[in-house]
């Protein structure tokens, strides 16, 4: 089959896109860096036509144009997971918040809501007529399963990540073209306190051990702290630049793994150019829906699993708060709670 004249036939330009959008309409945009940025800054340009057009998304890295104060009658944005574009908006109650571990999420978005339009961010097509979701597998690719319309933004910049993270043309309703820069997330540099802190948390990891690692000042001290060690296998949610670092370095090669022996599993990744270009095309690296790399059964299964996570405040009790500050709305809960049972 001519995949390229079929890719020519549903290519529309992005205002032709924004057209299929009907008020009370419930979108899904991709996870961080999957979010259709030319997309949904073109949609808000439909502000005064349309009304309550739900938007899903954890994590957005983009400070999207209807987050603006005025926006809330024609657009509700649904947080999955907060970012810092979108703290402010839930705790001031201009915009929803949902609950979930993450592992549950394609379920939720399958069971309990019609979602009218899957929007996305994919990497080009390859001559097989396959697109991948590069950096957001995540909920993304369960969700175009499901969707009434799935409408892919395809961006020279996004990764071609492997694993379960294709979808064929024949599976898509409309194409458009985006050269929106890929967002990135600076590495935050450790201070004293965090290498200090770093250093005792990687004393805790043995050789051989399979890691999920998170992100922040405390995670890139924990990698930093990991030189030392040997055979490090990877099975994480996310993906992150630290990991390169040991990658490079010969401590993680998965090669003591009990499931996907030799593979890096992630189901997302956010950091810097770096980062995606180490992910793209990698045969070392694998990347899956996010109801199975965070599932706690298949967490379970891994040869001596250790999940290390930041949090935002500890009591004297150790009882540990990581996703909000009294009833202030911080981040979600995400997969730590998956990896913590698993």
């Amino acid at each position: 089959m001519d995949y390229r004249n079929l890719y020519r036939k549903k290519l529309i330009s992005v205002e032709d896109a924004v057209a299929k959008v009907n008020s009370e309409d419930q979108i899904v945009t991709g996870l961080g860096c999957g979010g259709a940025t030319a997309f949904l800054e073109k949609l808000a340009e439909r502000k005064d036509e349309l009304k309550d057009v739900v938007i899903h998304q954890m994590l957005p890295l983009y400070n999207y144009r209807y987050f603006q104060p005025g926006m809330e009658t024609s657009f509700c944005h649904n947080s999955w997971f907060n970012s810092a574009y979108t703290r402010n908006l839930v705790n001031e109650k201009r915009a929803d918040f949902t609950p979930n571990f993450f592992h549950e999420s394609p379920g939720f978005f399958r069971n309990y809501h019609e979602i009218n339009i899957l929007v996305a961010v994919v990497s080009p097509m390859d001559r097989h007529g396959y697109f991948s979701f590069g950096l957001s597998v995540d909920y993304t690719k369960p969700v175009a399963e499901h969707a009434d319309l799935v409408i892919l933004e395809v961006n020279g910049g996004m990764p071609r990540t492997l694993g379960d993270s294709f979808i064929h043309i024949s599976e898509v309703d409309y194409l458009i073209e985006s050269n929106y820069p890929i967002p990135e997330l600076p590495v935050s540099e450790p201070d004293e306190a965090e290498l200090k802190i770093g250093e005792y948390v990687a004393e805790l990891v043995e050789d051989g051990s399979t890691l999920q690692l998170g992100i922040g000042g405390i995670l890139n001290a924990v990698t930093a702290s990991l030189t030392g060690k040997k055979d490090l296998g990877i099975h994480s949610e996310m993906l992150t630049d630290g990991m390169v670092d040991l990658v490079e370095k010969g401590v993680i090669n998965n090669r003591m793994k009990t499931l996907h022996k030799g593979k890096i599993i992630g189901s997302f990744a956010a950091g810097t150019r770096r980062l995606y270009d180490f992910l793209d095309d990698n045969p070392m690296v694998e990347m899956h829906p996010v109801s199975y790399t965070n599932d706690p059964f298949v967490i379970s299964q891994n040869y001596k699993m250790v999940s290390i996570n930041s949090c935002i405040e500890v009591d004297l009790l150790g009882q540990c708060a990581a996703e909000t500050v009294g009833i202030k709305q911080i981040s979600g809960t995400g997969g730590q709670t998956d990896f913590v049972r698993g």
